[in-house]
């Protein structure tokens, strides 16, 4: 390997910390009111984020500074690991339901939340797998069909928890790998039909989707039951204007719109700090994807390629789907704001998760 440089992307960092800062003040400012009537703490839900941000900014420095092609000697043990944590979380008694979905491990408060994991351990092991194997990405038989049928186990396994919003994050980050390491466009569009066919499939197989589905076309049809919160997200949207309410001004978090400080706190961005604001909070994850792709067009192998762009697909699908649906162009699906939303493990794996391509930006060419 060649000798790393003396730094990391500036800009990825410092974008990476910007988004960070502004997570935890927003989080304060759209559970305050929650925490006190539930906990008698306004300050419940900012002591978890900034333990968690700091726990996280941890372990990013350390990752930043961890050769990253250490991951793929860990990366077959690390997929195990998670496709275990996965089965567990299916077992009463041991996994924990939370928002209606068998999706956590964990004793009271403090969870953690397996499919989070198998987003970056499927990362990992698609990187190492695609860039040693030896049958040409291109033969759809040999080459396509395995890491496709490897992700699509993943994907089955957390929809049955079920949660389709991580599960779309998946799939998402590891077509990104899949395509970049040159597989035929014909072959995903086909497959893709295949996948719109099956995503029908399982709507029509959960009447809540069905509902969340019509809401989100609709959802003046059911204003107080499926379609309240993307109702409630355009009513913080739309008083917030130019420049907002100001900070801590907020009406919707006063038990208008359901958990502000998680799913939907871009809401409260946009109506505590207006287009100016909200659009900020865009430039910075523009800043954070764009200068996390030149890390992957730079980098000196191609592990550390698929590695970063897995990761940048991570943050981009998350964040496009978190926003889609704060605005109503997607429904409702139960996914945070990376860096912003209130979170404790997927906080701290997002800011690990950077780490690592913020060390594989030190060795670009």
């Amino acid at each position: 390997m060649v000798k790393a440089r003396s730094a990391p992307d500036m800009y990825l960092l410092g974008s990476t910390l910007l988004l960070l800062v502004i997570g935890v003040i927003m989080v304060y400012s759209a559970s305050a009111v929650l925490a006190f009537r539930e906990f008698g703490d306004a300050f419940y839900y900012l002591k978890r984020q900034a333990l968690f941000a700091a726990l996280g900014v941890i372990a990013m420095f350390f990752m930043m500074n961890t050769d990253y092609w250490i991951w793929k000697r860990y990366a077959k043990p690390a997929l195990i690991v998670c496709f275990v944590l996965l089965v567990a979380v299916l077992i009463p008694g041991i996994g924990v339901v939370r928002g209606g979905a068998r999706s956590w491990l964990g004793i009271g408060s403090f969870g953690i939340q397996p499919s989070e994991f198998m987003k970056m351990g499927m990362i990992i092991y698609l990187s190492k797998w695609l860039s040693e194997q030896k049958n040409p990405i291109t033969a759809f038989t040999k080459g396509l069909l395995p890491p496709l049928a490897l992700v699509g186990l993943a994907f089955g396994i957390i929809m049955l928890q079920p949660d389709l919003g991580t599960g779309a994050v998946l799939v998402g980050a590891t077509l990104l790998i899949i395509y970049t390491a040159g597989a035929r466009l014909q072959h995903l569009s086909y497959l893709g039909l295949i996948g719109v066919a099956g995503f029908i499939g399982l709507v029509i197989a959960a009447p809540y989707r069905l509902k969340r589905i019509t809401a989100f076309l609709d959802p003046w049809q059911d204003p107080l039951g499926a379609g309240y919160q993307a109702i409630q997200s355009l009513y913080a949207i739309g008083p917030g204007g130019l420049v907002g309410l100001g900070l801590g001004m907020s009406r919707q978090k006063y038990s208008y719109l359901p958990e502000p400080q998680t799913d939907f706190i871009f809401s409260i961005i946009a109506e505590e700090l207006g287009f100016i604001g909200g659009s900020c909070v865009l430039i910075l994850f523009m800043v954070l994807v764009w200068r996390g792709m030149r890390t992957a067009i730079t980098a000196p192998d191609t592990f550390g390629s698929l590695l970063a762009t897995g990761i940048v697909g991570m943050i981009a699908v998350q964040v496009i789907i978190n926003i889609g649906v704060v605005i109503g162009m997607f429904p409702v699906t139960g996914i945070t704001l990376p860096l912003i939303s209130a979170g404790g493990s997927s906080l701290t794996l997002m800011l690990t998760s950077i780490g690592i391509l913020l060390n594989i930006s030190r060795y670009s060419r």
